[in-house]
């Protein structure tokens, strides 16, 4: 069964209005036969990247905290659905702290045949803005991203279900993307390159970077 997970990194809770589309996005998926489950990412213990370099070495993360647990779950996902409001032009600091964790992940293309979308929220700019940012956060993870929903609600009372009944359709057509292969041109070219360029990276700090010299290896591609 397709699986998928959407990861909401509002600090709004139930009041909040991305919720409502990450989880119209699980609805869809649902409907169209998948398994899902919502993260809420305010609710876990997660610490700043500090750029330590540990995880290219050794694989594993000097801080022991929920982002293991949270990573975990999107390694076994098929599909991914980030969600964020817009705070100051970007994603909020909780989800940006999660994004953060996972240049050891980009470095391996951990993401390399998932897929995944993006929705946003906003009191008055940018929420196209910020479901293309994290919409390219999946690419560069490796991930082949299907398309997003933004909405800035205060702008007409009825544009929040209006932007729900988009997400409900997007999660259906996630799933349909993820069951069929689909494929974009543009984004296989991006990840051609991104693979190339980081694998460029890896042979080069191959002495240092042991973890992902050896992820490399593991997986035939060098």
């Amino acid at each position: 069964m397709v699986k998928v997970l959407g990861i909401c990194g509002s600090p709004r809770g139930e009041q909040s209005r991305t919720l409502r589309l990450v989880n119209a996005v699980m609805r869809g998926a649902g409907d169209a036969g998948a398994s899902y489950e919502v993260v809420d990412i305010c609710g876990l213990d997660i610490e700043f990247c500090i750029g330590c370099g540990v995880c290219y070495e050794s694989g594993e993360c000097i801080h022991e905290d929920d982002f293991s647990f949270l990573f975990d779950q999107m390694i076994e996902a098929d599909g991914i659905v980030f969600g964020s409001p817009v705070y100051i032009n970007s994603v909020t600091a909780q989800m940006k702290r999660v994004l953060d964790r996972m240049a050891d992940a980009i470095h391996c293309q951990k993401f390399e045949g998932k897929y995944g979308c993006s929705v946003s929220t906003a009191g008055g700019s940018f929420a196209k803005e910020v479901v293309e940012y994290q919409n390219s956060i999946l690419r560069i993870l490796g991930a082949t991203t299907v398309g997003g929903v933004d909405v800035i609600p205060d702008s007409d009372p009825s544009a929040l279900s209006s932007a729900e009944k988009k997400a409900n359709d997007l999660g259906g057509f996630l799933v349909n993307a993820i069951r069929s292969g689909i494929r974009y041109p543009d984004q296989d070219l991006m990840h051609s390159e991104m693979k190339e360029r980081m694998r460029a990276l890896v042979l080069f700090k191959k002495d240092i970077w042991v973890h992902e010299y050896a992820y490399w290896k593991e997986k035939g591609w060098l």
